[in-house]
């Protein structure tokens, strides 16, 4: 047999294309009628279901060798799988720190799709929205000319890729060619006991390990004692380590805390170490004229670490990655084999290529959903969204001081309110705070989550979502009485 007749037309395999455009184009119209109505009615409906066993098995069976078609599998989808999502859009969603979406987000995600471009390299107008949206986010947080970044799938890896430039920076021997060597063991960071657990995880991934990372007590108000830090410091230094890196928190987990950046900014200046900022959410409160002061400092970071998708609520998922010295994050993650030559023109131009300031080559075009969000809101929208979820925090705290079988714990200054059932003397309150939550949780009345606080565990609600309304919080708290009286009853 011939090549030309083993490729014969009739031989080969039909394109993925639909073979009718218009019937592709009324069933997508459909589509986008039925998400529309998804988030529309989706307050109306239990804030959190689990998939039942038997839906969950259907979705192991064998993917078929001829397929079921696209209306089929979209009746699948709806049925099967839209029904039990995590939650976040509702506005009684508020566990852990999750953003709620807008239906904006519908619009960029089909045109992210539609265009399908790899924002890894090469020279494209998805380079140049991520371009512009980080440029966007230089400008929010006054870092200068020469700061460099990527967009991420989230926080996480935005540290890896500011702690692979700060070891860039500060390592005094050849990394790519001996890796940590034996100086990598006395390196040391300096974070809060309540920083997110993202840094140690990068440490480990970077290779320093779980020694590394020194956590420094917190006061009343979860910040980063100074005095503690200091001492920390001058006790390594003493003992021979090198202290490196210095991590700030920009809103922490548990309760919302904001570290003082200037403070911390100044420390770094002094022992000459390295100033990471965690802003996972609350880096974005530089969007607000009324609540910024709580984040000054964060413009003499060395990296700043920030998440899209929490409270500005870009589609999952989008985190973002700055670096104040650009050619560091270059130098720790650019190369470039023969193959991915820039060419001085062409598509192939364009350079330097985001793929030199991470590790990934592939990546989504992630920067049209910021950018659609930007555009379609502007930012005075988007500062009023989250100095609202500010102003109803505050409500909710005042609802539970207002209960005497609820006590607050911890502070409550910013989105986040963390309180407890006040226990019975032979009650186990750890045991009745998990009670209570899962049963919120099943019934689909609310979606808190919990932590541990002043030696208990704890009922936590962060108020992210841009939907949730000073009802859904007494809702909310009339639920946690419910059903505390039932499980007691």
């Amino acid at each position: 047999m011939t090549f030309a007749t083993e490729c014969a037309p009739a031989l080969l395999p039909a394109s993925l294309d639909p073979l009718d455009w218009e019937d592709f184009r009324s069933r997508l119209h459909t589509v986008a009628d039925e998400l529309l109505d998804h988030l529309r009615t989706r307050p109306l409906e239990p804030v959190w279901r689990r998939m039942p066993s038997e839906v969950a098995r259907d979705l192991l069976s064998p993917v078929t060798r001829d397929g079921l078609g696209a209306e089929r599998a979209w009746e699948i989808l709806k049925d099967r799988i839209l029904p039990y999502d995590v939650g976040n859009v509702h506005p009684r969603f508020m566990g852990w720190v999750h953003g709620a979406g807008t239906p904006g987000g519908l619009v960029a995600a089909m045109a992210e799709a539609a265009m399908n471009a790899n924002v890894g390299g090469r020279d494209s107008g998805a380079v140049q929205v991520e371009r512009a949206v980080l440029a966007w986010a230089r400008e929010l947080f006054g870092f200068p000319r020469g700061t460099s970044g990527v967009l991420t799938s989230g926080t996480s890896m935005a540290t890896v890729i500011a702690l692979a430039a700060a070891r860039q920076a500060y390592a005094d021997w050849d990394l790519d060619e001996d890796g940590l060597g034996p100086e990598g063991a006395r390196f040391r960071v300096y974070a809060s006991e309540a920083t997110h657990g993202c840094v140690a995880k990068a440490l480990r991934l970077l290779g320093f390990g779980n020694r590394a990372l020194r956590p420094i007590a917190v006061d009343e108000r979860g910040r980063i004692r100074l005095d503690a830090l200091e001492r920390a410091v001058a006790q390594d230094r003493a003992a021979g380590l090198r202290p490196w890196v210095l991590v700030g928190n920009a809103g922490t987990v548990d309760v919302g805390a904001v570290d003082d950046l200037e403070a911390l900014a100044d420390r770094a200046d002094r022992d000459g170490l390295w100033f990471h900022v965690d802003g996972a959410f609350g880096a974005l409160l530089r969007l607000s004229p009324a609540l910024r002061s709580r984040v000054e400092g964060i413009e003499r970071a060395d990296s700043l670490a920030f998440d899209f998708h929490k409270w500005l609520h870009v589609t999952y998922d989008c985190g973002c990655v700055l670096v104040r010295d650009g050619r560091q994050q270059r130098r720790a993650f650019r190369s470039r084999p023969g193959y991915l030559e820039a060419q001085p023109g062409g598509l192939g131009g364009g350079d330097p290529w985001f793929c030199d300031y991470g590790p990934e080559l592939s990546r989504g075009f992630r920067a049209l959903r910021v950018w659609f969000l930007l555009v379609e809101h502007g930012t005075d929208a988007l500062a009023a969204a989250i100095e609202g979820s500010v102003a109803r925090a505050a409500h909710l705290a005042s609802r539970v001081d207002r209960e005497p079988l609820l006590e607050r714990v911890g502070p409550s200054e910013l989105n986040i309110v963390c309180f407890r059932v006040r226990p019975l003397p032979d009650e186990d309150p750890d045991a009745l705070t998990w009670s209570v939550v899962e049963e919120l949780q099943r019934r689909g009345i609310a979606a808190p989550s919990t932590t541990h606080l002043g030696g208990h565990r704890v009922i936590r609600c962060c108020i992210l979502n841009h939907r949730t309304t000073e009802e859904d919080l007494d809702h909310t708290v009339d639920g946690v009485l419910q059903v505390l009286t039932e499980l007691r009853g």
